[in-house]
């Protein structure tokens, strides 16, 4: 009965352990890009093809 007992082994891994984290940081680009185009559209919106008096933040239309 000896020689059928299970035996279990915990061996290292031969090859080190990856782990792969795809993280996307994207917010914080987006919306420094949209603040600098809010500012270049206020600064110069004529650039843009917008009239003078339209505001880059509120966006509305006459």
């Amino acid at each position: 009965m000896s020689a059928c007992t299970p035996t279990v082994k915990v061996e290292a891994p031969d090859k080190p352990i990856e782990i792969n984290l795809n993280i996307r940081i994207e917010q914080e680009v987006r919306v420094k890009v949209e603040r600098d185009l809010e500012k270049a559209i206020a600064d110069d919106p004529a650039l843009f093809g917008l009239p003078p008096d339209s505001g880059a933040k509120g966006g509305k239309k006459p």
